[in-house]
């Protein structure tokens, strides 16, 4: 897998804005769902005054701007500037069209959140943000060193969304929560990698017999770890696997087929870099 060039890097950015501004204007805005970040709050300004989208995000992010530049410099915020004025820009030239049945505001949360997942994962990927309470919260950071930028971003954003709950009701923002859970998992799932493996751990006897079955059947690689039984006090090997979905039926049989009393632990692996999995 070959490193990505700053080039690639700021083209992957610009185009995860324009999806994430795509979502915001024509999911978002017109179901009034106010999911957090200046874009949320846009949305809010926008209903009450009457200011395009576009602009609120710009005018809102200048002051932020320039207080990061001065307390962080100028590395800290070149990508995060292109993200934020590219989505600016998309807020300001995507154009206006009902893409969503509006008498289907679930649909409409899942799919928005899953088109903005994709947006951030992409800008995340380059490893900046959209501005916005992502930035303030950094800044906020500096005065209060007690708290994480995490935990202040969830107090920002969890105050837009009360505010868009004032504004438009408590319904659309129970819809617009089911919108963040979906762009959270979206966006996880776009930097940890979509396909997903498993770990097999087994505990046998007979670890001899089932490590070569599944070396020769399966053709998947065996690590054997020393362990020691607790309650026994004798000396154990656990064996580790790393298989695919579809390969952890045939890893019971085989040891099933060994051993039936063996002790078989299978976990979640989100992502597997390797020989068999994803090449380097």
């Amino acid at each position: 897998m070959k490193k990505r060039t700053a080039a690639m890097d700021y083209l992957l950015l610009i185009a995860g804005a324009f999806i994430m501004g795509f979502a915001i204007k024509n999911i978002y805005d017109p179901l009034n769902l106010v999911t957090g970040g200046v874009s949320g709050l846009a949305i809010v300004i926008k209903s009450k005054v009457g200011v395009p989208l576009w602009l609120t995000n710009t005018l809102l992010n200048i002051p932020l701007f320039l207080a990061s530049y001065r307390i962080k410099g100028w590395r800290f915020i070149k990508r995060t500037l292109v993200s934020t004025v590219s989505l600016s820009l998309s807020l300001y030239v995507i154009p206006e069209m009902m893409i969503m049945p509006a008498d289907d505001i679930l649909l409409s949360a899942l799919f928005g959140g899953l088109i903005s997942g994709v947006g951030s994962g992409m800008v995340f990927m380059t490893q900046a943000t959209t501005g916005g309470t992502d930035m303030l919260a950094a800044l906020l950071q500096k005065i209060m060193p007690h708290y994480s930028v995490p935990q202040i971003m969830q107090v920002l954003d969890a105050a837009i969304v009360l505010t868009g709950a004032a504004v438009f009701g408590i319904r659309p923002t129970l819809y617009a929560l089911i919108a963040i859970y979906a762009v959270t998992r979206m966006s996880d799932g776009i930097l940890e990698g979509l396909k997903f493996s498993k770990m097999v751990y087994i505990i046998s006897d007979r670890y001899e017999e089932i490590a070569g079955t599944i070396m020769e059947e399966i053709d998947r690689g065996v690590t054997g770890l020393r362990a020691e039984g607790m309650y026994s006090g004798s000396d154990k090997m656990m064996l580790c696997c790393v298989v695919s979905r579809k390969e952890i039926s045939q890893i019971k049989e085989i040891v099933r087929e060994y051993d039936p009393r063996a002790f078989v632990i299978v976990s979640d692996v989100r992502e597997v870099l390797g020989e068999g999995f994803i090449e380097y």
